[in-house]
């Protein structure tokens, strides 16, 4: 169930990834997919701060891609996360990221990102993990877990090419649901594991559109990061939600012998708020019950401690002085321009232009942005290379004790956040992370000098 894996060594991890389409197996047959070497999801990559990651990336698709590394406070120019990069079919792009010997361990992606057929490669398949560890790793509460990583996507299922085509204009404005959720790339798969352990799982949301309420019956777990890294300590995991390209990592206490269900819910007022009547959610209905994972433990009852204490020391930016105050307005637009069916997407009432830059900020400042949704459906958040810390929202959920580069922002409501511009000047892009609206004009660059 797990992907293949990767690590460096000696300081540096070198590969090739290949973006083709191919068979993968499914229920005794076969499924097509988009897969990075031949599987969805890709390889996952392990390194260690201070590391140099190489990919050289091959384009076997009909049309054209390239790579994001989701969540890597790394450079956005020359050859590193720049999405500015296309890669034409039948040709390759070396990328070489330089992971700073600070950046914080947790788990990090990568997928497409050239603008129009984002939305496209990653609902096929094409997204694999990025776990950066540190000496932390060896510590309590983690020394000693059994750690697992968990992609959840929702694919159409069948066995041509026909699966990326045929989605109307409101399929592209509600976002693309598939036919139920595949955990690593099974349906509902089942997982053995033994009494008086403590399982570690790092979730990844790869959907294009849909989000993941989630509900463990049957043993405690605690979340201990989300998208940046770890938390300050840990929280309980009840009412999990996972937004479109977030992720957690989760402890789960596995102390006596029973079958447990992860399940979430076909919930179209989580991310969709105020949408329900559109269908179309993969024939299901709001509130429709899918199981996810289930967990069968076996052996002796054993006592497991719930984790405690603290995890990680978290600067908070709720002090720190800001140089300049923002706000960003999530909006439908009008009809697509040039020929496009269905409805736009904008920012502060603008569709995406490659040629303008919207946001122009400076290395070594504090922004404080407030982003608003002028939408009927909630939209997740995302800016790339330089993580934030959310500060305060209009539902009054929680702010983690952490990092984060997605947040959802509610429908009719919205998110006030701080983002420290360290390290890396360039230009780069934020946006919707339901990548239909992404592909549809919710997007725009900064330029950071």
């Amino acid at each position: 169930m797990q992907p293949a894996e990767l690590v460096s060594r000696d300081g540096a991890l070198d590969l090739v990834l290949e973006a083709a389409p191919a068979m993968l197996p499914w229920r005794g047959g076969e499924r097509w997919a988009l897969t990075y070497n031949g599987s969805a999801p890709g390889p996952t990559l392990r390194v260690r701060p201070g590391d140099r990651l190489r990919v050289t990336l091959r384009n076997g698709l009909e049309s054209p891609t390239n790579l994001h590394v989701h969540g890597l406070h790394v450079s956005p120019a020359g050859a590193s996360d720049n999405v500015f990069v296309m890669v034409d079919p039948g040709g390759e792009h070396v990328y070489e990221y330089l992971i700073p010997a600070d950046h914080p361990s947790g788990t990090f992606w990568y997928h497409p990102h050239h603008h129009g057929t984002v939305a496209e490669q990653v609902a096929a398949g094409m997204a694999g993990i990025i776990v950066i560890e540190d000496p932390l790793d060896a510590g309590p509460p983690i020394a000693g877990t059994t750690e697992r990583v968990m992609v959840l996507t929702d694919p159409r299922i069948g066995t041509s090419a026909e699966v990326v085509l045929g989605w109307s204009p409101m399929d592209m404005m509600r976002g693309r649901f598939g036919d139920g959720v595949l955990v690593n790339g099974t349906a509902q798969p089942v997982l053995d594991v033994a009494t008086g352990t403590m399982e570690r799982w790092r979730i990844l949301n790869a959907s294009a559109s849909r989000y993941y309420p989630l509900r463990l019956d049957g043993f405690r777990w605690w979340q201990i990061a989300s998208d940046g890294g770890r938390l300050t300590a840990p929280v309980d995991a009840t009412g999990l939600v996972i937004a479109p390209g977030e992720r957690a990592e989760v402890l789960v206490a596995v102390d006596r012998a029973t079958t447990a269900t992860i399940t979430t819910t076909w919930q179209a007022a989580t991310g969709m708020g105020g949408m329900d009547g559109m269908g179309g959610m993969g024939g299901r209905g709001s509130g429709a019950v899918e199981t996810v994972l289930t967990v069968v433990a076996s052996g002796p009852d054993a006592v497991v401690a719930a984790p405690s204490g603290s995890l990680n020391r978290v600067e908070s930016l709720v002090d720190a002085v800001v140089d300049r105050s923002r706000t960003f307005r999530l909006a439908m637009g009008g009809m697509m321009m040039g020929g496009g069916d269905g409805m736009s997407f904008t920012i502060n009432g603008a569709s995406f232009d490659p040629q303008r830059i919207d946001v122009t900020a400076s290395v070594g400042t504090v922004e404080e942005w407030t982003v608003t949704n002028a939408s009927p459906m909630a939209h997740p958040f995302h800016l790339h290379v330089w993580p934030f810390q959310v500060i305060e929202t209009s539902d009054r959920r929680t702010p983690p004790s952490g990092w984060k580069d997605v947040v959802d922002v509610p429908a009719g409501g919205w998110v006030r956040l701080r983002v420290a511009f360290a390290d890396f000047a360039g230009r780069t892009v934020y946006h919707c992370h339901i990548l239909d609206h992404e592909d549809r004009g919710m997007m725009g660059i900064i330029e950071v000098q």
